[in-house]
């Protein structure tokens, strides 16, 4: 498994920043400084041009998600790595991912689309959010389950239930929330935390 410590850079690829369940549980992570995340304007162009097209926000909606992105991660906008994609061994497409994260000196690149970064810069490897979040998993455990139930509690627009947030991240990250289920049961049976906390969000659902 992947080792993964607060020092780690990680670049996040568009399909991870898209889902909204996703996204919140990685910054919410990145917030407590367990990782450090970073991405470009041009993953962020990718993931407007999406939530606009499936109209889950208007084009003003998701170019403020960015702005607040990177006003809350003021040091994970990665610039100046253009002229290192010609150099970029994977698909050509995705070169532009792979120049990014070797410029920011990131380890990890987490992508949904691993098959498109095979061939990567010695010292960077990609992997897939589910093995990332169980990593952290592994490591942190409870603090993890800890902020599902915090996000769950942020959500109010629509409210949405700690199940409700466990369900959004099974269609994505499959491993890692049977993980948080089985975590957040122990804890139901030790402590009697109520797991269908009704959320207060005014963030883009998914």
């Amino acid at each position: 498994m992947i080792r993964i410590t607060a020092s780690t850079s990680a670049l996040l690829d568009a399909n991870v920043l898209y889902p909204f369940t996703l996204r919140d549980t990685l910054l919410r992570a990145a917030d407590r400084a367990l990782f450090q995340p970073r991405w470009t304007d041009e993953i962020f162009e990718e993931v407007q041009r999406n939530l606009t097209k499936n109209l889950q926000v208007t084009p003003a909606q998701a170019r403020r998600l960015a702005d607040q992105m990177n006003l809350a991660f003021p040091l994970a906008r990665v610039e100046g790595y253009q002229h290192r994609i010609p150099m970029m061994p994977n698909e050509a497409k995705d070169r532009h991912v792979a120049a990014a994260a070797a410029h920011s000196g990131c380890s990890l690149i987490v992508t949904n689309n691993l098959r498109d970064f095979q061939a990567l810069p010695p010292g960077l490897k990609a992997v897939c959010p589910d093995e990332f979040l169980c990593a952290l998993d592994e490591k942190l455990g409870d603090e993890l389950c800890t902020i599902l139930e915090e996000q769950a509690r942020a959500l109010r627009n629509p409210p949405r239930t700690l199940d409700d947030v466990l369900k959004g991240l099974r269609s994505v990250v499959p491993r890692f929330a049977e993980r948080a289920q089985r975590r957040l049961s122990a804890s139901l049976h030790t402590s009697h935390h109520v797991l269908h906390i009704r959320s207060p969000v005014n963030h883009v659902p998914s």
